[in-house]
């Protein structure tokens, strides 16, 4: 998961270690690009709003990654128009979620996605 909120981040993570997922948080772009190489996630939560690397360039540097474009992208933003969910799609992301986000629904989310069967579900 990437937010350069650091509250929002360490929340919402420790809502998903308590329902038994592994997650990493990083605090922007670079480093949330920087986790999902060493250890490919199956599901990668992207703030867009993030300086620098915004959470737009993830997407589109991670589907271009041989290794990294099968990762489920959930955009976790506080921008919720329609062009701002257009603009999502188009950079790769396979959800579209506007915070602030109900814990229950995430979970409920990520209960229904595919995992990879080579590995434990992981989120980034």
């Amino acid at each position: 998961m990437a937010d350069d909120n650091v509250e929002v981040a360490e929340t919402l993570a420790e809502i998903l270690r308590m329902a038994g997922h592994r997650v990493r948080v990083a605090l922007d772009g670079e480093a949330a690009l920087q986790s999902a190489s060493g250890q490919v996630p199956d599901v990668a939560l992207l703030d867009i709003g993030m300086p620098g690397r915004n959470g737009y360039d993830v997407a589109r540097v991670l589907r271009e990654g041989v290794d990294t474009r099968g990762i489920y992208l959930v955009a976790v933003t506080g921008w919720g128009q329609p062009a701002d969910k257009a603009q999502a799609a188009a950079a790769g992301f396979d959800m579209h979620l506007v915070k602030p986000l109900q814990p229950d629904g995430l979970l409920e989310l990520l209960a229904t996605m595919p995992v990879r069967a080579s590995r434990p579900a992981t989120t980034a």
